[in-house]
Formats: structure tokens, C-alpha cells, sequence
């Protein structure tokens, strides 16, 4: 018996978790790439998603920069986990602009109960960054609410 048929690939745990989001479908983000401890996400321009000014929402940036920590952290954690935010710091940087916007989350430091990350939100296109995140994401059982 292969033993690598009785655990979900984690890429798959990744995208199995990330497709049931709602708020990224209603965005219209995807995970454009996904490895061990590195996810980045893009997401097109929408008007619906813009300040007063046209720029995208800074809650738009921060929670694109958010699960792409998110999902690079889960991406380092055993099968039964998940992870939840539990702090993260973002800095906006300068009006963000763009036909599509690319999110990447990288960890920095993996650990068994809580994992660091870094995130940036930038311009597909000319790579011109908008904003930066630091994140802590926080290791839990596959159901925390129940």
C-alpha cells in the first residue's frame, strides 16, 4: 500500500480551503502560484472594489495581502490543521492602481503554534509595490469554531 495515497497533497488541501472563500470568488482573486511557504494570488481591477478616488480599497489590499499569508502558512502545516490571523500590520505604501493586482505571501518563519509571514501587494504588470504586510498566523484543529 502506497503511503502516499492516504494523505491529501497539500497543494490540494490548499486549494480545496482557498475555493470555498466566498469573499475571493466575490473579488474574483485566484492563487496564480502555491509552494511550500509561498502563495501569490491575483486579482483583477474591478470598480466596485475602488475608494472615492479609484484606487483599490485599502481593506481590499490588506485582505488580498492577508490570505496570501494565510495560505503560505497553511501550506507549511501538517494534514488536521488550519490557521487563522491573529495580528498582522499593514503599510500602505502609495495608491493602489493596476489592470491586475498580484498578492504574494511568503513565510519567514514556519513554527508548531504560531508562523511569521510577510506579504506584498503590487502590479502585475510593472511590479511597482502598493503595500507590505507582516503577519502572524496561528496554528489550530481543522474546526475552530465548532
Amino acid at each position: 500500500m502506497s503511503m502516499g495515497n492516504s494523505k491529501i497533497d497539500i497543494k490540494q488541501r490548499v486549494l480545496n480551503s482557498y475555493n470555498q472563500q466566498a469573499f475571493m470568488k466575490l473579488l474574483g482573486a485566484e492563487i496564480v502560484k502555491l509552494e511550500s511557504g509561498l502563495v501569490v494570488i491575483e486579482c483583477p481591477y474591478k470598480s466596485v472594489l475602488t475608494q472615492q478616488h479609484g484606487f483599490l480599497h485599502a481593506g481590499v489590499v490588506t485582505t488580498l495581502m492577508d490570505v496570501a499569508c494565510g495560505y503560505a502558512a497553511l501550506s507549511t502545516m501538517p494534514e488536521g490543521k488550519e490557521v487563522l490571523s491573529v495580528e498582522f500590520k499593514t503599510t500602505l505604501m502609495r495608491p493602489a492602481k493596476a489592470d491586475i493586482f498580484r498578492a504574494v505571501g511568503k513565510v519567514v518563519k514556519p513554527g508548531k503554534r504560531l508562523t511569521f509571514c510577510e506579504g506584498v501587494i503590487m502590479d502585475k504588470e510593472t511590479d511597482k509595490e502598493f503595500a507590505r504586510m507582516t503577519a502572524t498566523m496561528i496554528c489550530v484543529d481543522i474546526n475552530p469554531l465548532g
